[in-house]
């Protein structure tokens, strides 16, 4: 009897701006170490495209095409400029496009990476398509500039469900939810009453709120009080927050993130291009190949996923092919072919 062949997965691949395309060699080298069969399909975007094209989109129409015709997408890093009138980010347009609604950031703590706070270990779930973000900015006069916050009860209560879901998920006991309730009364209000109404339906977690200057604080003062804890807040406020949390794993480098919608996903670093750096072949990797690798996992690769996180811990735990951030001296391409042979060990194993 013959069965039906599998097909082969489709993700859309933007290289990216500034040291994005050298970032996403790094990737590509350790996925193919991996024996992934997803099909790469590279599409242009961002900064480096809008310069010499121009437009209203830091994303052409052939690009759109190709992202809705892909199963997933994966984005390297890429520059939005800040110049009044420019576009808006290719990373916000995406998420807005397809409703990837939740930006999720894992906080946790590599081997040999121990900063001087200690340990942590917990989970940045950021709601992804409005608020601050969603474009609504305004100048009245010469002198006077306004940017509406749109917070919307429908979009509050999906990323509570998908923070409450993870918790349950990861058998976490806590949420914390972040705000600046006692000054933007009604769209903080309504955030947390969307999150109170969510959190009844799962009574096994706990629920805990924080000011968002209280919590900038509280990580700096006491951040393993928030281990195996779910953080979840507002676009702005926890694109701040999860930054900030990125400093006790001693580098933005290592932050790899999901943007996840009901049917569709988008995985990137969480750090910028580091323009600066272009070509000198030195940045972190961690973070873009660690995306790369959850991108598997949610294309169905899950073996190979694993193998990629497995592998780079041990590298991590070895401490000889590190890169300058991380106190060592590889560039980008020795660490990522060390985490690359380190995968094939383990699968061939």
């Amino acid at each position: 009897m013959r069965h039906p062949k599998k097909m082969v997965k489709k993700a859309a691949l933007i290289r990216g701006d500034g040291t994005g395309p050298e970032l996403v060699d790094a990737m590509l080298t350790v996925l193919k170490a991996a024996g992934s069969k997803v099909k790469f399909v590279p599409c242009d975007a961002g900064s480096d495209w809008w310069e010499k094209h121009r437009g209203d989109s830091l994303i052409p129409q052939e690009t759109w095409e190709t992202l809705e015709g892909a199963d997933a997408f994966f984005k390297g890093p890429t520059t939005t400029p800040t110049k009044p009138g420019a576009p808006r980010s290719v990373a916000v347009s995406i998420r807005q496009r397809f409703q990837l609604y939740a930006n999720v950031r894992p906080i946790k703590t590599f081997p040999n990476t121990e900063g001087p706070l200690g340990k942590v270990d917990f989970i940045c779930v950021r709601e992804a398509t409005e608020g601050l973000y969603s474009g609504l900015d305004y100048k009245i006069t010469d002198d006077t500039a306004i940017t509406i916050r749109k917070i919307t009860r429908n979009s509050c209560e999906r990323i509570a469900k998908y923070a409450f879901k993870i918790a349950k998920q990861k058998k976490w006991k806590k949420v914390i939810a972040i705000s600046k309730a006692n000054i933007l009364r009604e769209t903080d209000n309504l955030f947390l009453e969307s999150v109170r109404k969510v959190a009844k339906d799962f009574p096994a977690i706990e629920l805990e709120e924080y000011f968002v200057d209280n919590m900038a604080q509280q990580l700096l003062k006491n951040p393993q009080r928030f281990d195996q804890n779910i953080l979840l807040s507002t676009n702005l406020f926890m694109d701040i927050i999860s930054e900030e949390a990125s400093a006790l794993i001693g580098s933005i480098g290592i932050v790899y993130s999901a943007n996840i919608g009901d049917k569709y996903a988008m995985f990137e670093p969480a750090h910028g291009s580091s323009p600066k750096y272009k070509g000198l072949n030195k940045v972190n990797p961690t973070a873009t190949i660690l995306s790369g690798a959850w991108m598997l996992e949610y294309l169905g690769e899950k073996k190979q996923s694993k193998a990629v996180f497995e592998a780079t811990e041990r590298v991590f735990k070895e401490g000889k092919h590190l890169t300058y951030d991380l106190g060592g001296k590889a560039s980008t391409s020795e660490m990522a072919k060390a985490i690359a042979k380190e995968t094939q060990k383990i699968l061939e194993s």
